[in-house]
């Protein structure tokens, strides 16, 4: 652990005046992406006294930590191999968060939660499957990726809207009666890399079921040669009564989804659908400058949404990879992003704290994990790698049957509570009606 204290010292004493960048120079990328990196590292809860190895400060959920190893792990693919000290943080911090089901349904994540969060860190992990990193030794990254993928895709629910997925987990968690696309859309997205890169059909089917039902609900529409993405709708009017939001993670997984699947089968409906969301995917650069464009015109992303453009990125970028009649467009809004982003990285204390907005010169005064992810990601797009495969050198371990033990109640949307957990939540339910009977009394008085 001292090493590690050491190691983040000594980053904490670099000044980056601003961020040059030469997308034709990999050197140039890798720099600037390292600058970024380090700048997302200051929100890193691990190595603080009594942090929690794995989580991000608040007011960053359980989520954004799986957005952010995934964006760490492809900057150690690409840039930086040979540094043990940051495969260790990268490592120890994915791991930690497996849960003792090793399937990312951490017992202390059970109040936010929700499938697109644990989707989320699936495909975190898928990325370390596809880059071939370091594997633990007794539950590899691709035997966890499954236990996601079957532990989601156990919870499909045909009592509601015909199918879906909903947006939590827990019953007890507002939202549970709520399905969306980026829920649904994970699964997809895990699907269809896992049908690529272990070769089985299994996975194209279900990747197909949520294509089908996303369609037939209305959540994904059809306007010419554009595909749009609604953000879901309440199961009490049977999904019919849309909230019509837009958000670019949305789009990208989707986007990339269809790309491996067409990587895979070499089936042209999935080239196509890979067009049409890629045609509509353009709504989110603004002189091919990438913004969040639901919210960022009226200025009032939330936190997560000032973080969407990190999976949007990625996406892009594996995307342009799999699917090489896209890489002209992608590398002409990544190339213009990249730059943008970078040059937003020169504010704060350690002068690599990154903007959110990348069209104004230089950082604009917003900060936070988001920022920092986004920039990073939109950065190393430019380096992305065709992923691996069993058949082409993936080295993982399968284990088809991972987090489908019958005796896990997690399937059911159960979760084991303590003795002693349920004597805090008396406790803790007495403190908080005692403050309410107080507010009461005050009131009257």
């Amino acid at each position: 652990m001292l090493h590690l204290i050491v190691y983040f010292l000594i980053q904490c004493l670099i000044v980056v005046n601003g961020l040059s960048l030469d997308i034709n120079d990999r050197d140039s990328i890798c720099a600037a992406a390292k600058a970024i990196s380090d700048g997302e590292w200051n929100y890193y809860e691990g190595l603080k006294y009594g942090g929690v190895v794995g989580m991000f400060a608040a007011p960053n959920y359980w989520w954004n930590a799986g957005e952010a190893f995934g964006g760490l792990l492809d900057y150690f693919s690409y840039c930086d191999p040979t540094n043990e000290t940051l495969e260790s943080l990268i490592y120890d911090g994915m791991y930690h968060q497996a849960g003792a089901g090793f399937n990312y349904i951490p017992s202390n994540q059970s109040m936010t939660e929700g499938n697109d969060d644990q989707g989320v860190w699936g495909m975190a992990i898928m990325q370390a499957v596809e880059r071939n990193f370091t594997n633990p030794p007794d539950h590899s990254w691709l035997s966890m990726t499954q236990a996601v993928y079957n532990t989601m895709n156990a919870r499909w629910d045909n009592t509601t809207c015909d199918g879906g997925l909903r947006w939590q987990i827990f019953t007890w968690n507002s939202g549970y009666d709520y399905k969306n696309s980026i829920a649904n859309g994970c699964l997809f997205h895990l699907a269809a890399r896992l049908a690529r890169y272990l070769g089985n059909d299994t996975y194209v089917e279900t990747a197909e079921k949520v294509w089908d039902w996303m369609y037939g609900v209305g959540f994904m529409v059809s306007k010419g040669d554009e595909f749009i993405l609604y953000d879901g709708a309440d199961i009490s009017a049977n999904c019919t009564d849309l909230t019509t939001y837009q958000w670019s993670y949305t789009y990208g997984i989707m986007l990339s989804g269809c790309a491996y699947l067409y990587d895979y089968t070499g089936d042209d409906v999935w080239l196509e659908r890979s067009n049409d969301l890629l045609t509509a995917s353009g709504q989110f650069f603004n002189n091919s400058i990438m913004y969040e464009m639901q919210c960022a015109p009226s200025n009032n992303c939330n936190n997560d949404q000032r973080s969407f453009r990190s999976l949007f990125a990625r996406s892009l970028g594996l995307t342009s990879v799999l699917v090489n009649s896209t890489a002209e467009t992608i590398s002409g809004w990544i190339d213009t992003s990249s730059v943008a982003a970078a040059q937003s990285c020169s504010g704060g204390s350690d002068g690599i704290t990154c903007g959110f907005n990348w069209a104004v010169n230089g950082w604009d005064g917003v900060y936070g994990l988001g920022e920092q992810q986004s920039a990073l990601e939109t950065v190393l797009a430019l380096l992305t790698e065709m992923p691996l495969t069993a058949s082409t050198g993936g080295t993982s371990i399968s284990d088809v049957n991972a987090g489908l033990n019958t005796g896990d109640t997690i399937n059911t949307n159960l979760i084991t509570i303590s003795t002693r957990d349920k004597a805090g939540a008396g406790v803790l339910t007495a403190v908080v009606l005692g403050v309410i009977l107080a507010a009461g009394v005050w009131m009257v008085l």
